[in-house]
C-alpha cells in the first residue's frame, strides 16, 4: 500500500490542480491529510464551503480519503463526520492498516481549534482502540510530537504536543503524519516509530509513506 500525505492546503484550492498530475504518478492507494484546510476567511467563501471544494479535490483522485481537522477547522468537522472520511478520534481500517488520529494544535494565536492535550490524549487511545487488531497502525496527527526534529519554529523552541508524543512512545505504530509546524517538514523517529512532518502543500510538499509486509518507508516529497 501507498499512501499519499497532503496537509496545511489553507484555503489554497488551486494547489490540488496544480499538482495533481504529479500526485498521481506517485501511484497511491490512500489519501490522508492531517489538517489545516482552512485559513483566515475568504469574503467570496464561507469555511464549509472552501472545505467542500478541497474535499472534492482530495476525491477526484479516486482514493480513499481520511482526514483530521486542523486548528483552523473547526468549522468542518462536523462535514468529515457526515463525508465519512474522518479518522478525528476514531479508526479504520484499510487492508491490513489501521489508520486513526486525532486533529487540532495549540497555538499563540488562539486559532478556531486548539483541544487540550488531554483532549487529544483520550482522542488516540479512542481512536487506537477502533484498530488495535490491525497488522499496521498508522497515526495521523495535526500537531507534532513534542521535541523532535518536526516541532521546532524559528526561534528555537519546540512547540509540539506532549501528548501526541507520549502515545508514540506508548503504543510504538509503525508511523505517524503530522504536519502544523510548516519549516520543520522533515522525518524523525521515536523508538520503532517513524514520523513525518509533510510541510506545507501549496509549497509542493507531500508525504509518501510505503507500506509493503512489515517494512515502512517515509518519504518527503517535493512536487516541485
Amino acid at each position: 500500500m501507498k499512501v499519499v500525505a497532503i496537509s496545511c492546503i489553507h484555503n489554497d484550492v488551486e494547489s490540488l490542480v496544480n499538482f495533481s498530475e504529479k500526485l498521481e504518478s506517485l501511484k497511491f492507494d490512500v489519501v490522508v491529510c492531517p489538517g489545516d484546510f482552512l485559513d483566515s476567511p475568504i469574503k467570496k467563501f464561507s469555511n464549509l464551503e472552501l472545505g467542500k471544494l478541497i474535499v472534492a479535490g482530495l476525491k477526484a483522485f479516486g482514493k480513499p480519503v481520511l482526514v483530521v481537522p486542523g486548528a483552523w477547522d473547526r468549522d468542518l468537522i462536523g462535514y468529515f463526520e457526515e463525508e465519512k472520511i474522518s479518522i478525528h478520534g476514531k479508526g479504520v481500517i484499510i487492508g491490513e492498516v489501521g489508520f486513526y488520529g486525532f486533529g487540532g494544535a495549540k497555538t499563540p494565536f488562539s486559532l478556531p481549534y486548539e483541544p487540550k492535550e488531554e483532549e487529544i490524549e483520550k482522542g488516540l487511545e479512542k481512536g487506537y482502540g477502533e484498530i488495535k487488531e490491525a497488522r499496521i497502525k498508522f497515526q495521523v496527527t495535526h500537531a507534532p510530537p513534542a521535541n523532535t526534529r518536526l516541532d521546532v519554529i524559528p526561534s528555537g523552541a519546540h512547540v509540539g504536543s506532549e501528548a501526541v508524543r507520549k502515545f508514540i512512545e506508548e503504543k510504538q505504530p509503525h508511523v505517524a503524519v503530522c504536519s502544523h509546524i510548516h519549516e520543520s517538514r522533515g522525518i524523525d523517529v521515536i523508538g520503532k516509530t517513524k514520523i513525518i512532518n509533510t510541510g506545507r502543500f501549496p509549497e509542493g510538499y507531500c508525504g509518501l509513506i510505503t507500506i509493503l509486509d512489515e517494512k515502512v518507508e517515509v518519504e518527503l516529497i517535493n512536487l516541485t
